[in-house]
């Protein structure tokens, strides 16, 4: 383990874990401010995607909002993916139409029960405040999904540009919207997780638009995600914000200033 401190307020540290459920070692970075006395409400965010920590500029953010008493305290632990992100990343259970997806659920149960329990040899504090996962991307989506499914241990998800798009059937081969996955998993699930959204797409994420209504797929399945909530008794705003970002492109550069918006809304500062 290496202590690297850039900048004043927030302590980062590397550290790996060999995971029985992924069958490799994971890596991961966990950013912290240095001056806990320990009397703090800890909130806590894994973030997917932590090998672009750096450009999504995770330290710098939470150091200006966290000296600047706009967020509370925050455990934040960003997993880097490897190779097999494509496989580890997805919806469990549920592989889309080339297999991809296949080791979503030994992700989740390396989240579950081999992170988890490090963490807490790690940080000394208990975690008291709000338990939030946050992804872009495909990211996004494996975020997504493992809330949904792990209501016990978070109670927010955050998802930039997702890749609710994933389906089980090719374009080519007779889709229909009722193809995506994620949609059909809210829609036929049995459990309505006591859980907060937060959704954001950019304008500008793609070019493509397969029902040719005008408006890009992305921003379009993310809008029938959140209908799909809707009907399954979620409310707006209370329970679900979406944020769309003008200008915004599918890349680590748009997502680096969608983060402090994510981070206000999920950690606000609590005064006396």
């Amino acid at each position: 383990m290496n202590a690297d401190v850039l900048i004043p307020h927030i302590v980062k540290t590397d550290h790996t874990l060999n995971s029985v459920h992924l069958k490799r070692t994971v890596e991961f970075d966990v950013f912290l401010p240095y001056n806990l006395l320990g009397n703090e409400e800890l909130n806590l965010l894994l973030l997917n995607d932590g090998q672009d920590s750096v450009e999504l500029k995770v330290q710098e953010t939470l150091s200006d909002l966290y000296s600047r008493g706009i967020v509370g305290a925050i455990l934040v632990v960003a997993i880097k993916a490897s190779e097999e992100r494509l496989d580890e990343y997805g919806i469990i259970g549920r592989p889309d139409f080339i297999n991809r997806g296949a080791k979503a659920a030994a992700y989740s149960n390396f989240v579950a029960k081999e992170l988890f329990p490090m963490l807490a040899k790690i940080v000394s504090f208990p975690i008291k405040g709000s338990r939030a996962f946050a992804g872009f991307s495909l990211g996004g989506l494996s975020a997504f999904d493992i809330v949904w499914n792990n209501e016990a241990l978070f109670n927010i998800v955050g998802v930039m540009s997702g890749s609710f798009w994933w389906r089980k059937k090719d374009l080519k081969f007779g889709y229909t919207d009722s193809d995506r996955i994620m949609h059909e998993v809210i829609r036929e699930s049995p459990i309505k997780p006591n859980i907060k959204f937060w959704l954001m797409t950019g304008t500008e994420d793609e070019k493509a638009d397969r029902n040719k209504n005008g408006i890009i797929d992305s921003i379009d399945d993310t809008i029938d995600i959140i209908k799909e909530l809707i009907s399954k008794g979620y409310q707006r705003p209370k329970d679900i914000r979406y944020y769309e970002m003008v200008g915004g492109e599918h890349n680590v550069a748009t997502w680096s200033k969608a983060l402090p918006a994510f981070l206000k809304w999920a950690f606000p500062a609590k005064h006396a």
